[in-house]
């Protein structure tokens, strides 16, 4: 049976952006809005809430994060064809 999660995440061109935005999260920022005004994925307009997907649906260095890393922690940046992210697992299953 695949696995499943549900995420949520910030796209920004830079290594150096997303860890200002990690910081501004870890010092108490609220996740949800940090996305809606950084983000430059569509998502944004959810806080940055991808919903639920299985694993293999994102690429690789995305999905390797979201389905070993710890839930409810924000991690980053990761890297990708895209930029880099910060990512939150909400949960898996």
């Amino acid at each position: 049976m695949a696995k499943t999660a549900t995420a949520r995440h910030i796209l920004v061109s830079s290594k150096e952006e997303c860890e200002k935005l990690k910081s501004e999260i870890e010092a108490g920022a609220d996740f949800a809005d940090v996305a809606r005004l950084n983000s430059s994925c569509p998502s944004r307009m959810r806080g940055g809430d991808l919903g639920a997907f299985f694993q293999g649906q994102m690429v690789k260095e995305f999905d390797d994060v979201v389905f070993s890393a710890e839930l409810n922690k924000v991690h980053g940046p990761v890297q990708t064809e895209f930029g880099y992210h910060l990512i939150e697992i909400t949960k898996r299953w």
